[in-house]
């Protein structure tokens, strides 16, 4: 029962590289869902991109990269004592966002990788300017200062602020611009800049992803009939049509939003009046529309009406679905050409071939690449 994703092979690798030729120094990021991939198929493709680190978000996440990606592993997450311990393994670098956290990591021994985060206007971890420089950096290796930034600040003043403070050999930031690195390397060619991505690298280019749900079956219904595990009412006449997709791919899942103009706010008034009526429109489009759910999805179907004068799919048909991807997890990841992605790393990189490799681009391949990125970008 595949909910399922499809990559364009030579469109997506092209942006992948793209974005990794403009940001020299790019470290991606593979948390979470894997941005819809899965961690581990992003580790995967990262040595096939030319990187020599990958972040994850916690501790948890290295498990399932250390087998696939071979070179130095970034944890986002803020290290704790509380964890379950620092693992022994020098290809980590953690990041330190309290100055108890520092002498406590130097105390297990081996001179750990950090990076020093600072207190950004995102407000989330990180360490003030004082608390930054009374800190005792005997014990530990620092690698450099992390900048966690919000996409709606002035990213510029907050790097300058902390380039001010002291002298940094390297810099990992968040959501800086093309143009915002160009002018903060002028500025500081000793900086080396190290911008991470995560959803700029892998969704990017969001018209080289489509989602697909398969149609399980379909059954004729008439208003007034019940449905359903609520055994709901039918609104009108029609068919229930059984899709691939419930909570557990996280079909129904949506993060609240802040609404910051007045017509953000009376959509979500009109979304949750009709909520409040039983109504809920699904990620499912058939006959080129998005149809309602008939009640909330179950585990893993989902429960749609169409009504009368809509033909309805026919059962193993794959309709469109308007997906998020960082909460949606997939039953299949495959090539517009029906090739299935796994998890291995060979196969992960055999995607974006590993021949590519942004430190040779003398590769004649790496060449009509560019010229055509290049192409596109005038």
């Amino acid at each position: 029962m595949p909910l399922t994703l499809r990559v364009d092979e030579q469109r997506w690798c092209a942006h992948l590289r793209d974005v990794v030729r403009r940001h020299p120094g790019v470290v991606p990021v593979a948390k979470g869902n894997g941005y819809g991939f899965g961690v581990r198929r992003l580790a995967g493709l990262v040595s096939a991109l030319g990187s020599e680190m990958l972040a994850v978000g916690t501790y948890d996440e290295l498990s399932q990269v250390r087998g696939q990606f071979g070179d130095d592993l970034l944890v986002l997450s803020p290290w704790r004592p509380f964890l379950p311990g620092a693992p022994a393994d020098d290809r980590v670098v953690h990041t330190i966002g309290r100055p108890a956290d520092l002498p406590a990591l130097a105390r297990l021994g081996g001179r750990p990788r950090v990076l020093l985060e600072g207190l950004t206007s995102m407000r989330r971890h990180g360490l003030t300017p004082a608390q930054m420089a009374g800190l005792d950096r005997s014990g530990v290796r620092v690698e450099g200062l992390a900048l966690h930034l919000s996409p709606q600040c002035d990213h510029l003043s907050q790097v300058e602020s902390w380039l001010a403070l002291e002298r940094w050999r390297r810099v990992f930031v968040s959501y800086l611009t093309e143009r915002e690195l160009a002018e903060l390397s002028a500025r500081h060619p000793g900086v080396e800049l190290r911008p991470r991505a995560g959803t700029g690298l892998w969704l990017g280019d969001r018209g080289a992803l489509s989602v697909t749900s398969t149609v399980l079956d379909v059954h004729a219904v008439r208003r007034g009939e019940r449905a359903g595990y609520r055994q709901r009412w039918v609104p009108t006449d029609g068919h229930l049509v059984v899709v691939a997709g419930g909570t557990a791919h996280g079909v129904g899942l949506r993060a609240p939003t802040a609404g910051p103009t007045m017509r953000d706010r009376a959509a979500a008034l009109a979304k949750g009046g009709l909520e409040a009526a039983g109504l809920a429109l699904s990620p499912f489009r058939i006959g080129g529309r998005q149809r309602w759910f008939l009640e909330p999805p179950h585990m893993q179907v989902s429960l749609l009406i169409v009504p009368a004068g809509t033909s309805p799919p026919s059962v193993g048909e794959e309709i469109p679905v308007e997906s998020r991807f960082t909460t949606t997890i997939f039953d299949r990841v495959v090539t517009t050409e029906g090739v299935e992605l796994s998890h291995s790393a060979a196969s992960a990189a055999e995607i974006c071939g590993t021949a590519w490799n942004p430190r040779n681009p003398s590769n004649p391949r790496n060449a009509s690449e560019t010229a055509a990125a290049d192409a596109r970008s005038r």
